[in-house]
């Protein structure tokens, strides 16, 4: 099967201008693919990179070298030498990233947060806020807090709008964050069922997970980042 994501030969470093210039490699030669139906898991100790691969993955962050290939409609886009333009395309209709954290806009009410890659996309709005609506109840966030703002939410509360956020859309690539990482058990369960459907359904989702049962239940394949950790 063809992949939806290659990541080849792909380096990262950080430069501390604020330091003198000191240089921080983070990782090299990062290599690897997804395909539709997939979920592959990276894994390794915190720190190692896991969080900075999705991010240049998802265009936040360029990589020194490299080429993050995204495949759709017949036509791969490298993600590494994209112009902003394409990026936020990709962003509205491949790319899906669900992150340690909830970025909450202030005074925008839960539903619209969950909504706004449906309407980002050109979704009705109505049909946009009945599908984040059905979202949040699967994820138990109550109805009565659905209309407020998420900053006002407990850290669980708000990792839950930021998961209905990530799974509103259809997008063909699927990046998780530790999705799971504040949530109780209950509420586990609910996102390694979604993360299932998803897969059922053909979506390739590349995830960082800490929790070993969560990782066993969702994971096709692990890749280990230690592989790829650059020496200081």
């Amino acid at each position: 099967m063809s992949p939806v994501l290659e990541v080849a030969d792909v380096s990262k470093s950080f430069t501390m201008h604020l330091r003198g210039g000191v240089v921080l490699p983070v990782v090299r030669n990062v290599s690897f693919s997804v395909t539709a139906g997939e979920c592959v898991v990276l894994s390794g100790p915190s720190g190692i990179g896991k969080s900075s691969i999705l991010k240049m993955i998802f265009g936040s962050y360029r990589c020194d070298a490299g080429a993050i290939r995204i495949h759709h409609a017949a036509h791969a886009t490298d993600v590494s030498q994209a112009q902003p333009r394409e990026i936020i395309a990709l962003r509205q209709r491949v790319i899906a990233y669900v992150s340690q954290f909830l970025r909450a806009i202030p005074r925008v009410a839960a539903v619209d947060v969950a909504a706004e890659p449906l309407l980002a996309s050109g979704s009705a709005r109505e049909a946009a806020r009945e599908r984040a609506a059905s979202l949040l109840s699967y994820l138990n966030v109550p109805e009565r807090l659905r209309g407020l703002p998420p900053a006002t939410f407990s850290g669980g509360e708000q990792q839950r709008v930021n998961i209905a956020r990530g799974f509103v859309g259809d997008h063909p690539l699927l990046l998780l964050d530790e999705p799971t990482a504040s949530l109780d058990a209950t509420n586990r369960a609910a996102v390694v069922d979604l993360i299932n459907e998803r897969k059922r359904r053909g979506t390739a989702i590349l995830a960082i997970v800490h929790d070993l049962d969560v990782r066993d239940a969702i994971a096709d394949r692990l890749i280990d980042v230690t592989a790829f950790a650059a020496a200081a």
